[in-house]
């Protein structure tokens, strides 16, 4: 039994969303045992019953992704205010010779202005900007207008402040994205600093995505 409960234990840890689902619940044992018995016959060389397989994934000690979970949820009544920011609209220029230089002169435009929002982020071959509605017109005055890709606008963001400790736990953004992705919110843009994380959305859905992540404080609080 010892030898079985260590394949199966192998096997289930491969996969961290099947050993999530068992601890919440939310996966059926002997569907689960039915699956995992040819793999666990061709290990072991022997015929295993179901019973067996259910039997031992029932005695399972907790996952490393359990104990993580649990750290995590630690973790997140910690967390500190959310702040909400609307009007926002968002930029996706190619990369060209020179962006960096207009991304300089339009920090130099806007600098002046009280309670501006900006967010950059520069991958292989495009860059995104996030700022107010109100500077598109110096966007396209300051950047090539023919590099730009995409612009979305009617935007809203909502930025988590994290403990210090954040950068010291697995698992934390994986927390946060997993929530939003089981309420069928859908992301424009993810962006985060050391001590901060910050989802993009559609102004429509805003509301909703604020409840959900408030809703991480305060089932952590009630697990207390």
């Amino acid at each position: 039994m010892d030898r079985l409960s260590k394949v199966i234990e192998k096997l289930i840890n491969q996969s961290p969303f099947i050993q999530e689902a068992i601890s919440e619940g939310l996966i059926n044992i002997s569907s689960l045992a039915r699956k995992l018995n040819p793999e666990i016959h061709k290990v072991t060389g022997k015929a295993v019953s179901d019973s067996a397989i259910i039997m031992a994934i029932k005695r399972m000690p907790p996952g490393p992704n359990q104990k993580i979970e649990k750290r995590i949820k630690n973790f997140m009544r910690e967390l500190g205010d959310l702040i909400v920011r609307s009007n926002l609209s968002k930029f996706t220029f190619k990369n060209y010779v020179g962006i960096s230089q207009d991304q300089a002169k339009f920090l130099s435009q806007i600098k002046d202005i009280s309670d501006n929002f900006y967010t950059v982020s520069r991958g292989v071959s495009e860059t995104t900007i996030i700022t107010n509605a109100q500077f598109a017109g110096k966007m396209v005055e300051m950047f090539k207008e023919d590099s730009l890709i995409s612009t979305e606008t009617n935007l809203s963001s909502i930025t988590m402040k994290l403990p210090e400790v954040n950068t010291e736990i697995s698992g934390v953004y994986y927390y946060l994205l997993k929530k939003i992705a089981w309420e069928g919110i859908n992301l424009s843009e993810v962006i985060s600093t050391t001590n901060e994380f910050t989802v993009v959305v559609d102004t429509s859905i805003v509301s909703h995505a604020f409840s959900v992540l408030m809703e991480l404080k305060s089932e952590t609080l009630a697990d207390v």
